[in-house]
């Protein structure tokens, strides 16, 4: 039931041209020293939440960046993780809001793309596995307690994701449990909130689900505490980050690069504007980052064979 309705959500929003904002008083959406560009920057993101609250998000991110860049930013929603990798690829957009391993997974098909700037959180990046209470899972401390998972359902969030999956299933590794010790194989719910959802229904005795998420969903009041219990939370890693490619400068002016990152890294928690942008990415602030960081993702997913 749920699938079906976030399934048909995507289907009637993809392709649609959520924004168009156009800057500058002159509406010319060319930026300053550059020739007129051959259409509007595009941006999308992975759609690791409900639509609805990403199509809330990324009109706002897209309207912030046209001011301050000068040109016209389109937000592209897609359906899945695979197509925002792939629309980056091809040039459908120039920025994105990318997990850890969609952003390797983006940088091996687009030498040269960069890691410019991520959440204060995504530093140090947490995944939680929960489970149903009526499952009779109790909490554990470490590594070693992921065996008692053995015997019982589990469903990551998507097949790339890299809090829902990934790393989760690296962990699972450390601990010495194998996929095949699962009661079944793992499912795919396609996001961190369908997840929830489906371990609150009883869908799924156990989910990985990224930390934010799930605090976001706990403080909204969408989670029956009473039903769902946290039973660990992972080591921290490097996770999301907004992604450029390396002709965004030369396809839209000198600078571009440098005016949407000093953007993000000068969005301020006091100012109401900032602040509400901030909000929505559940964030205190955006910090610099850079390709290295995200090494250790790298090895992961060449070692999960997810890194084509």
């Amino acid at each position: 039931m749920i699938a079906t309705t976030r399934r048909t959500f995507l289907l009637g929003s993809a392709g649609l041209l959520v924004l168009t904002a156009c800057g500058g008083a002159d509406g010319s959406g060319a930026g300053a020293g550059s020739q007129r560009p051959p259409g509007p920057l595009g941006m999308s993101a992975i759609p690791d939440q409900d639509p609805e609250l990403l199509n809330r998000l990324y009109p706002v991110v897209a309207k912030r960046f046209a001011g301050d860049t000068g040109l016209q930013v389109v937000y592209r929603p897609v359906t899945d993780y695979t197509a925002v990798v792939r629309a980056f690829e091809i040039g459908d957009i120039q920025l994105a809001w990318m997990g850890g391993l969609t952003g390797v997974q983006a940088r091996a098909r687009v030498p040269g793309a960069s890691a410019i700037a991520q959440r204060d959180i995504d530093a140090d990046f947490h995944s939680l596995f929960i489970a149903a209470k009526s499952s009779g899972l109790a909490p554990f401390a470490d590594t070693a307690g992921l065996k008692s998972l053995a015997g019982h359902t589990l469903t990551f969030g998507s097949q790339t994701s890299t809090s829902g999956r990934l790393m989760p299933q690296y962990f699972m590794k450390q601990g010495g449990l194998d996929a095949s010790d699962l009661k079944g194989k793992p499912g795919f719910s396609g996001s961190h909130d369908a997840t929830i959802e489906a371990v609150a229904s009883g869908s799924f005795e156990v989910g990985a689900v990224n930390e934010q998420v799930w605090k976001a969903t706990v403080a909204a009041g969408k989670v029956d505490l009473g039903k769902v219990v946290i039973l660990w939370r992972t080591p921290g890693y490097a996770d999301y980050h907004w992604l450029a490619r390396p002709d965004l400068d030369q396809t839209f002016g000198a600078g571009t690069t440098g005016k949407i990152t000093n953007l993000l890294l000068g969005l301020d928690a006091t100012k109401p504007d900032d602040a509400a942008i901030l909000k929505l990415f559940g964030a205190r602030s955006f910090i610099g980052t850079k390709n290295a960081n995200y090494d250790q993702i790298e090895a992961v997913a060449k070692e999960q064979g997810l890194l084509a």
